[in-house]
C-alpha cells in the first residue's frame, strides 16, 4: 500500500535539509558513457566526492535487453549539485539524497524500471498490502541502450536491427521509497523481481553517512 499522505511534508522538510547540508548523496542513472563521465569527475573531485557503489544493469523485456548504468556518489553539496545537473544535461536522471531522510526514513530502498512497471509494481504492492512510502522520484530524458536478445537471428541482420531499438523515447524512472516496516521487505523485493524491477537497498547508507561525516 502507498503511503504519500505526508509527501508534501516530506518534500518541504527535505528542500530544508538539501540547503542546510554540508554533504549529500546522489543517484544517477544513464547509459555507461554518462556513468564513466561521472565516474571520472568523481575522481577529478579531489576526493570532494566518493563512489559508493555502481552497477552495471541489464533488464530483459521478452526480446529486448535493456542497459543502463547506476552510481550511487557522496560528498560536498555544491560537487554533487554541479555532477547532478550535467547528468540531467546529458540524458541522465539523478535523486539527491538529504541527511534528513537518512535520519527519518526507514528501509530506503532505489527503484529502476520504465514508468508503466514501476505503477504496476505498485499495484502489485497494494494488492499485497505491503506498505511503502514514495520520496523522490526522477526520469531519464536520453536514450538508454538496448539490444535485441534473440539468438535465433543470424548476427548479421541483428547488427541491422538492433540500432532500431537505441531511440530515446526508452525512458527510465529511478524512485528513492521508505519501506514502513521490515516485516514488508521480502514482499517489496519478490514483487519488484516479478516486475523485472531493478531494486537496490540502502540499508547500510547511514553507517556510510556516519563514517563520513
Amino acid at each position: 500500500m502507498i503511503n504519500n499522505k505526508l509527501r508534501d511534508l516530506r518534500q518541504a522538510a527535505k528542500v530544508s535539509s538539501e540547503n542546510d547540508s554540508e554533504k549529500l548523496w546522489c543517484a544517477i542513472i544513464g547509459n555507461e558513457e554518462l556513468i564513466n563521465e561521472v565516474t571520472y569527475s568523481v575522481i577529478a573531485s579531489k576526493k570532494r566526492v566518493k563512489v559508493v557503489f555502481r552497477e552495471h544493469i541489464v533488464i530483459k523485456e521478452s526480446f529486448i535487453r535493456k542497459k543502463f548504468d547506476f552510481i550511487l556518489i557522496f560528498g560536498y553539496s555544491e560537487n554533487i549539485r554541479e555532477l547532478s545537473y550535467i547528468s540531467k544535461d546529458k540524458g541522465g536522471a539523478y535523486i539527491r539524497i538529504a541527511p534528513f531522510y537518512v535520519v527519518n526514513e526507514p528501509n530506503l530502498m532505489f527503484l529502476v524500471a520504465q514508468e508503466e512497471t514501476i505503477k504496476k509494481f505498485a499495484g502489485d504492492a497494494e494488492k499485497t498490502k505491503a506498505r511503502f512510502s514514495i520520496l523522490l522520484e526522477d526520469k531519464t530524458t536520453g536514450f538508454i541502450e538496448t539490444d535485441l536478445s534473440m539468438n535465433f537471428i543470424p548476427d548479421s541482420l541483428k547488427a541491422i536491427v538492433s540500432p532500431l531499438f537505441n531511440v530515446s523515447d526508452v525512458v527510465l524512472s529511478t524512485v528513492l521509497i521508505s519501506v514502513d516496516d521490515d516485516k514488508y521487505i521480502e514482499d517489496i523485493e519478490k514483487i519488484a523481481k516479478s516486475n523485472k524491477v531493478f531494486i537496490k537497498s540502502l540499508k547500510d547508507i547511514k553507517d556510510y553517512f556516519n563514517s563520513n561525516k
